[in-house]
């Protein structure tokens, strides 16, 4: 008999990976406005599949057991609701399934392989409705296409669970009454409802990287998921897109130097005191194929510039040996394309490093977005980096800023140490 625990520990993991496949299928097959119902499917699935593999131990291929347990409960409900208004039978995409005849076989074909992939993507798309707020758009992607819970989605957002319910609740009352479809937007609008979708899964990832709201700075479960789904695009027509490739290659540069940014104590690194040994170069290799991948086509994306950005601190064999006047050429052309204040901040953060405080202040004195920086930690963090060596006491009062706006428990550590440096 497997250990109660492996088996906890296996079905979890299978949760994060499978989840949102097996929702996809059902979704399809039950239709959007049953999303809860296809989720409740898939969650009975897996408690099965715990007491099942408990006795009798986890089968050669767990993922073809979930599917084929998922596939029959469906059969059961298609067939228990053959006469009842909760399934829409008279959808063209589901008029097969109410007859006996043909039910079993048109199940069957929805679970198939190279059906699964394509039904994904469509959901990612259903997911990332334009009439759906980001919020409830990132929500929903973790909930029903990652397998998280409703308590691990609020804590990685510092919400309440009960605000997670209500999001999801609005959402799916959305789907059901609009009966939005999964489906591949028009051809015209492709490239923008990509974009959109991208967008979401990117910040996904980037709470993963650099999580704001929990204790963990990293959070590797999300960083896992952003990259899942963001594959998915690069894998299956009609998503391969430059600024997909550009997307993925930018976050394997960042993934590949999460073992170094937190020491055993849970302390943040600063990059020129990482080890280096410990950026993963495989991973550095699989960027910059996807990089290679990325450059197609007549336009360049800040998801390009970034990637190329953090490709030149991953080649750089030490941080002395870092291109900055390379890094300043980009954020100029990421600040032409996409002049957020955050960009505006880091390219001020790299002129510090070439050219010194003088330099970094001027720019900071004819910036226009200086009131939106006064809300930012890490502007705060960085006036005092630039006092540090000339007043003292003004970049304590920084820092101590920087530490009360932040709700990371990590950077108020790295800002303490700063502090009690000076």
């Amino acid at each position: 008999m497997n250990n109660p625990y492996d088996i906890n520990r296996l079905t979890d993991q299978l949760f994060r990976r499978e989840a949102g496949r097996m929702v996809a299928v059902l979704t399809r097959i039950f239709g959007t406005e049953n999303l809860q119902l296809s989720e409740d499917v898939v969650q009975e699935t897996f408690i099965n599949a715990i007491q099942a593999w408990s006795l009798k131990g986890v089968p050669d291929n767990p993922s073809a057991w979930l599917f084929r347990a998922a596939r029959n409960k469906a059969i059961d409900l298609l067939r228990r609701n053959k006469f009842s208004q909760q399934i829409d039978f008279s959808d063209p995409e589901r008029a097969l399934l109410q007859s006996e005849y043909t039910l079993t076989a048109m199940v069957e074909k929805y679970w198939q392989e190279t059906a699964i992939g394509d039904d994904l993507l469509r959901m990612m798309y259903a997911c990332c409705h334009p009439e759906i707020t980001e919020e409830n758009q990132i929500t929903l992607i973790l909930k029903t296409l990652c397998g998280f819970s409703t308590s691990e989605i609020a804590k990685a957002f510092v919400t309440s669970p009960d605000t997670i319910s209500k999001r999801l609740y609005r959402t799916k009352e959305f789907f059901r009454n609009s009966r939005i479809q999964p489906g591949f937007p028009p051809a015209d609008q492709l490239q923008t409802r990509t974009h959109a979708v991208l967008r979401t899964i990117y910040l996904i990832f980037n709470e993963g990287y650099n999580a704001t709201h929990a204790n963990e700075v990293i959070r590797k479960d999300l960083i896992s998921q952003a990259m899942y789904l963001c594959n998915i695009l690069c894998t299956n027509l009609p998503t391969p897109m430059p600024e997909v490739f550009a997307a993925m290659a930018l976050m394997y540069f960042h993934a590949a130097r999460i073992d170094s940014r937190i020491d055993d104590s849970g302390n943040i690194m600063l990059l020129w005191e990482q080890d280096r040994s410990k950026w993963n170069q495989q991973m550095i290799r699989e960027g910059n194929n996807f990089l290679n991948k990325a450059a197609f086509g007549d336009s360049i994306t800040s998801y390009h510039i970034e990637a190329a950005i953090a490709y030149e601190h991953c080649q750089a064999a030490t941080f002395a040996d870092t291109n900055w006047k390379h890094i300043l050429r980009y954020y100029n052309m990421l600040v032409a394309i996409h002049p957020t204040p955050i960009v505006l901040l880091n390219r001020i953060m790299v002129i510090f490093k070439l050219y010194g405080a003088e330099d970094a202040l001027a720019q900071i004195e004819a910036a226009d977005c200086r009131k939106e920086w006064e809300h930012y930690h890490l502007y705060h963090s960085l006036m005092g980096d630039i006092y540090a060596a000339t007043d003292k006491a003004l970049a304590i009062s920084f820092y101590q800023r920087a530490a009360d706006l932040t709700q990371s428990a990590a950077e108020k550590r790295l800002l303490q140490r700063k502090m009690d440096n000076l």
